[in-house]
């Protein structure tokens, strides 16, 4: 990579895939870059956990946007296929219906989720057909008018093929999601197939944009795919590249604070960064810095690193914020194979706004709860003994940390480990699966508390920030101080967005912040790749 930017020491607070991806970006570019984790691991959201011959991927489990993460690492002198054993699943994933006995399989690519619309409902082969016309087209806008952006310059949105399709965007913009399927198919599986992604987003169908409509372009189109070893693997490849990079990546430091002195450009107010405080081996320390890279919650950031007066977003700002869902997570060792289960699988069920409505609106944990799971060892040969299948178990819940925390064997808080019960009672009823209770070997439980206590989550929350309307777009926080020159934000709290993907692209928003880049599409890649 080029180094327009004059050269900077910077603070990366943060080792998830946006602080690595961040610390990768800016020291391939010729910076000075310290990385400071708080816990003993790098990943953030993305972690990895291991007892007993198992291997847990603890957060993101779909590849999705494989251009996306392409992308960035041709900007740093290599690409996916090199980095990564990509496989293509088929099916895509599985789909339980609560009150149907069979399951619906997802196809791998475009042609096959047309067959099967029209299969089980006359006429949907060819509205999935408009639908994903329409979903490519705004997935293409968006990648290159609405994601690689901070929105610095008004022009972005003045580009002729936004002014073209203005009207088609606005309609999708103040139109949910619900009401946009709901219009174009009757068959209530493949409106819950086509409402799901909006969890994904961290809300419900009847509250987001159906601008969102292009995230079926993804998985009934593009497909869907998985990194053998998981995304600890893809964390290894951000940590290997950052390194590589020049990157000084150090663990068990816990920023305390972001210092500042006056001096910053602008208005009178403003002051600039200098540096953080931390405790590293429970001892105080300090790391200079021309420029910090908050790559945490934005939330806990703003809120506990900075004082009142420097606060772009203080608690009466995060008072009006909607946090997404958290979630109640189990870990799953079990013995003897489960054919019955995708490589990805999702149980929804019947009663489809009482089940967000309990999450998002009621907060509480619903019951029963649509529920996610992965099987990993469908794919992965590794990350179960032989003869044992690894399961990830997903459950929405509201951004609660009153829920509670898990544990190990059945230890954690009442309300997660109730969650975690009815989750696995409920895939051995609906999978057809009636001992598989008494066939677990290893349980580890998550929620809402660990994710407060381990990663710092607002509220608790599984995600980041819901992707309603007030919270998509130029509508998301921004990622940079408007009182402290030299800090900038990346990861789930702040643009883009929420996901794998998304925090990718934020660490390039910081890296076109630093260069003075203000243009709508990402970097280009250097011509030798």
């Amino acid at each position: 990579m080029s180094t327009p930017s004059e050269h900077r020491r910077v603070v990366v607070i943060g080792g998830g895939v946006a602080g690595l991806a961040t610390a990768a970006l800016l020291a391939a570019d010729g910076h000075e870059v310290d990385l400071l984790e708080r816990s003993s691991a790098l990943g953030g959201r993305a972690g990895s956990w291991e007892r007993d011959g198992f291997r847990f991927d603890t957060g993101p489990s779909w590849y999705l946007m494989p251009e996306v993460f392409d992308h960035l690492f041709r900007l740093l002198g290599t690409t996916a296929e090199a980095e990564l054993d990509l496989v293509h699943l088929d099916p895509g994933y599985r789909v339980w219906f609560e009150g149907h006995p069979d399951a619906v399989d997802i196809a791998a690519d475009r042609a096959g989720n047309v067959a099967l619309f029209e299969s089980l409902e006359p006429g949907a082969g060819a509205a999935l057909e408009s639908y994903l016309d329409s979903a490519e087209l705004t997935y293409d806008l968006a990648l290159r008018h609405f994601l690689y952006t901070s929105f610095q310059s008004p022009a972005s949105l003045l580009a002729p093929p936004i002014a073209r399709h203005a009207p088609k965007l606005a309609g999708l913009l103040t139109r949910s999601l619900e009401s946009y399927v709901g219009a174009r198919f009757e068959d209530n599986r493949l409106r819950q197939v086509l409402g799901y992604p909006a969890v994904f987003l961290g809300t419900a169908p009847d509250k987001a944009p159906s601008m969102y409509h292009l995230m079926s372009h993804l998985d009934l189109a593009d497909g869907v795919y998985h990194p053998r070893g998981g995304f600890h693997r893809v964390v290894e490849v951000l940590t290997s590249l950052a390194e590589r990079a020049g990157a000084c990546l150090h663990t068990g430091v816990e920023v305390t604070g972001v210092r500042t002195a006056p001096g910053g450009s602008g208005r009178r107010q403003r002051v600039h960064v200098t540096g953080v405080d931390a405790v590293r081996d429970g001892a105080p320390a300090s790391y200079d810095a021309d420029l910090v890279v908050g790559a945490g919650d934005l939330h806990h950031l703003e809120t506990r690193l900075l004082p009142r007066e420097l606060q772009t977003f203080p608690e009466s700002w995060w008072s009006k914020r909607d946090p997404g869902p958290g979630a109640v997570l189990a870990m799953l060792g079990v013995e003897g194979e489960l054919p019955e289960l995708a490589h990805h699988s999702l149980f929804f069920t019947r009663d489809w706004q009482q089940n967000f409505g309990d999450v998002f609106d009621a907060r509480r944990v619903p019951e029963p709860a649509s529920a996610y799971v992965c099987k990993p060892s469908a794919t992965d040969d590794d990350v179960a003994p032989p003869g044992h299948e690894n399961l990830f178990v997903l459950v929405p819940v509201p951004a609660e940390t009153s829920i509670g925390r898990g544990g190990e064997d059945g230890a954690g808080d009442p309300q997660v480990e109730k969650a975690a019960d009815a989750a696995i009672a409920q895939v051995a009823s609906w999978a057809g699966v009636p001992d598989l209770a008494e066939r677990i070997v290893v349980r580890r439980t998550v929620g809402p508390g660990d994710f407060a206590h381990d990663i710092l989550a607002w509220r608790g929350g599984a995600l980041g920030p819901a992707h309603v309307l007030s919270q998509s777009a130029m509508f998301r926080a921004g990622n940079a101080s408007k009182r402290v020159d030299g800090l900038l934000y990346a990861g789930s709290s702040t643009l883009p967005g929420i996901g794998v993907p998304m925090c990718l692209i934020s660490a390039e928003l910081v890296l076109k912040r630093v260069r003075g880049d203000r243009s709508a599409g990402p970097v280009d890649v250097p011509r030798d790749l």
